[in-house]
C-alpha cells in the first residue's frame, strides 16, 4: 500500500523548490507522485511542498489531473518528438536486420535522455510512470493513452513492416515487455551491479541501451506462438530429487 506523505517529507521537498511558482508546483508534484503515487497525494500536499497555497495549484492547473497531464506533457513531448525523428530515419535503413535494430534503438535511446535538463532528470519521471501504471486509476490511464498511444502504434507498425511474418498481436506483447524492461533498467540500475558482483555497471547508460536493444531484437524475432504447440514442462518424477 502506498503510504501518505509525511509532513517532514513535504517540508523537505519545499526547501528545494525554485522561485517560479508554476515550476515549483510542477517539481513538487512530480517528486511527490513519483514517491507516493497519484492517489495518496493531495493538492494541499503539493501546495505545501511547493511553498504555495492550494489556490495557486488550481489557478495554474485547475485540478490535480491537469497537473499530472502537464508533467507528462513536459517530459513526453520532447521524448516523443525525438522518437519520431529517429523512427523516420530508422525506416529508411535498407537492410531489414539493421532497420529493426535502428527502430528499437529509436524507442529506447530517448528514454535515457528525456528530462535530463529538468529537476530530477529522467529517472524520477520513469519511476513516476511505473507507479502511475501500477495504480490503475482511470484518469491516469487516459493520460497515459493520450500521451503514448500514437507513438506506440507507429513503432509497432514499423516493427511489423520489418517482421511481416509475425502477427502484430505477438509484436504488441513483445513491445509491452520492452516497456517493462526499460522501466526497471532506468529505476534500479544498481541491481545489475549487485547481481553481476561488480563486473557490470548498471549506471552505464550506453551499455544498458545496447543490451536492451540486443535482447529486444532477439525477442521480437522469436517464432510466433502459433507455429507450434508451446513446450510443456515435464512433470517432476516423485522418486527423483530436483536440484
Amino acid at each position: 500500500m502506498v503510504r501518505k506523505p509525511a509532513r517532514s517529507d513535504v517540508k523537505a521537498a519545499a526547501s528545494t523548490r525554485k522561485p517560479n511558482m508554476r515550476e515549483a508546483i510542477l517539481a513538487a508534484a512530480e517528486e511527490l507522485f513519483s514517491t507516493y503515487g497519484f492517489n495518496a497525494v493531495s493538492v494541499r500536499d503539493i501546495a505545501q511542498a511547493a511553498g504555495a497555497n492550494p489556490g495557486s495549484v488550481t489557478y495554474h492547473f485547475r485540478t490535480k489531473d491537469g497537473l499530472l497531464l502537464e508533467i507528462y506533457r513536459r517530459h513526453c513531448g520532447p521524448m516523443n518528438r525525438r522518437r519520431s525523428e529517429l523512427l523516420a530515419a530508422a525506416r529508411r535503413v535498407r537492410d531489414l536486420q539493421d532497420r529493426l535494430e535502428a527502430i528499437v534503438r529509436a524507442y529506447v535511446l530517448p528514454a535515457f535522455t528525456s528530462g535530463s535538463d529538468l529537476a530530477g532528470g529522467g529517472t524520477r519521471f520513469t519511476r513516476l510512470r511505473a507507479i502511475m501504471s501500477a495504480e490503475g486509476n482511470e484518469v491516469v490511464r487516459k493520460i497515459i493513452a493520450q500521451t503514448f498511444d500514437d507513438t506506440s502504434h507507429a513503432f509497432i507498425d514499423a516493427i511489423h513492416e520489418s517482421l511481416p511474418h509475425i502477427p502484430r498481436t505477438d509484436l504488441v506483447w513483445r513491445s509491452h515487455f520492452l516497456l517493462g524492461a526499460l522501466y526497471y533498467t532506468l529505476v534500479t540500475p544498481e541491481r545489475v551491479s549487485r547481481l553481476s558482483r561488480g563486473s557490470a555497471d548498471g549506471t552505464d547508460a550506453g551499455h544498458a541501451i545496447e543490451e536492451l536493444v540486443r535482447a529486444t531484437v532477439a525477442a521480437l524475432q522469436a517464432a510466433p506462438l502459433d507455429e507450434g504447440a508451446p513446450r510443456k514442462i515435464p512433470a517432476a518424477n516423485p522418486g527423483r530429487v530436483v536440484t
